[in-house]
């Protein structure tokens, strides 16, 4: 028997369109109901995505809630004078509040030394024919050595100082004056500031003298190089607070007033001061309570969404209980708050809606600040404070194993199922498809040989004698 690769080409019947709508009528309804619940569940996953996505944002705000260093911290309002910036100040969360009038007297200097004239004529001169030893050295813990090759010229020391490791920050530079007696000039820079922290450079060579301020065996002073007394020498820095002298060695001053760092920034002329005044900070804690609200309202208005006639999480229990749970730790009685029961007492709102709202039924938030301001850290960073018991509250929903992410595990497989379920109706009708072409193999064999015997009997039948064929 010939093999029949197309259905029905034997007999002349349209038996492909027979076997696709069998295949059809058998498929599209249960494919349909794999796809119509593929699309809710993929539907109630995003939803659920939603909800747990403002979840997660108001637990990051609610994070920052119950930390108390969020509600320590402290602003430095300065007033500066006409001539430009005086200083800069930085509180820190334990700083008091207070107002301050600081004057800059001297700022701090690291000192400068420079060799005597007409020890070089340029910087081609050579130091040391034989070469020797440098020790820099300024204030009691900074020093470094320098080996100096011999027949090292002045420019070449120059260069060495300022590429070796062990600086501790000394610039070497040469000056050129032109000036003849006068020549060329070693200028050695140290940045370590603070009276008595001058730069000493000493030699193990008297033929270095020339580029130390100590001469080999010799008493300080009495080399080459001189450190100017009056411009020169390292020096303090001094602010006066209140009328109060304070010295420092660098241009930063820490605890000068307890827990804040005020820097020097130029000195004062004439006198002139600066206006400091350090406040609690009100800005970031109002910031941070206008956070609170954007996100919880977020969060309520995403359950409303979601949870409308018509959507996957209408009437959905575990809704409505995340919605009472909400209110009901939000609203929770304070301990160890001040005057504050609960932080609707502090400028918080409901409105009937569920929505949060700043209010001024009962006091403001600037009131409460004004008024209590280190009780408002309390009532949300506290041990018992609102802050925590939110964290608890919505950790059982949005972490690994929480109430969401076990259902959006759930939903998952689900969908991983229908998957399957299409795989299996595939193969399944894979298998239907290949019951009805066997069988209608069958038959448009069978056809197709009686339409062959027809045509053989109808050809001998016209072949005998007297036999006419009927005519149309």
């Amino acid at each position: 028997m010939p093999l029949i690769t197309s259905a029905g080409i034997g007999s002349g019947l349209d038996l492909e369109s027979i076997i696709s709508a069998t295949v059809s009528a058998e498929r599209n309804p249960k494919l349909q109901r794999l796809l119509e619940k593929e699309d809710s569940l993929k539907v109630e996953l995003s939803s659920i995505g939603e909800v747990k996505s403002a979840l997660s944002k108001l637990q990051d705000t609610f994070e920052k809630l119950a930390d108390m260093d969020n509600f320590g911290k402290r602003t430095a309002n300065i007033t500066q004078p006409s001539g430009g910036d005086l200083i800069s100040a930085t509180p820190s969360s334990s700083t008091s509040t207070g107002s301050f009038k600081i004057e800059v007297q001297q700022l701090a200097q690291g000192s400068r030394a420079v060799s005597g004239d007409g020890l070089f004529t340029s910087a081609d001169d050579v130091v040391s024919a034989s070469g020797g030893t440098l020790t820099f050295e300024a204030g009691a813990d900074k020093s470094f050595t320098l080996d100096v090759t011999a027949d090292m010229t002045l420019s070449e020391l120059r260069d060495a100082i300022n590429d070796a490791d062990t600086n501790f920050g000394v610039t070497a530079n040469i000056v050129n004056t032109g000036i003849v007696g006068v020549g060329s000039k070693l200028v050695l820079t140290s940045n370590i500031t603070g009276a008595g922290n001058d730069l000493k450079v000493t030699n193990d060579n008297a033929e270095l003298d020339n580029v130390s301020t100590d001469a080999n065996g010799g008493g300080a002073g009495s080399g080459g190089m001189a450190i100017d007394p009056a411009n020169d020498a390292a020096q303090d820095a001094i602010i006066v607070v209140d009328g109060i002298t304070i010295n420092n060695s660098s241009n930063t001053f820490k605890d000068a007033v307890e827990d804040l760092t005020i820097k020097a920034v130029r000195e004062s002329e004439a006198g002139e001061t600066a206006k400091l005044n350090v406040d609690v900070d009100r800005e970031s804690v109002n910031k941070l309570v206008d956070e609170l609200i954007t996100n919880y309202n977020n969060l309520i208005g995403q359950i409303g969404l979601q949870t409308r006639i018509g959507k996957p999480l209408n009437g959905d229990a575990s809704m409505r209980s995340l919605s009472a749970q909400l209110i009901n730790t939000l609203g929770g009685t304070l301990t160890d708050a001040g005057p504050f029961e609960t932080i609707f007492d502090m400028g918080i709102g409901v409105k009937k809606d569920g929505y949060l709202e700043k209010s001024s039924l009962v006091r403001s938030l600037n009131e409460a600040m004004d008024e209590n301001f280190d009780d408002i850290g309390k009532a949300f960073a506290g041990d018992n404070g609102i802050a925590k018991q939110m964290e608890s509250l919505l950790e059982e929903y949005v972490k690994p194993k929480g109430l969401l992410k076990e259902r959006e595990n759930n939903l998952n497989e689900q969908i991983k199922d229908i998957d399957a379920d299409k795989i299996d109706l595939n193969e399944k009708m894979g298998e239907l498809e290949a019951g009805l072409r066997k069988k209608y193999a069958g038959l448009d064999v069978l056809l197709a040989q009686m339409q062959q015997t027809q045509t053989y009997l109808g050809s001998q039948l016209a072949s005998l004698p007297g036999f006419t064929s009927s005519k149309s």
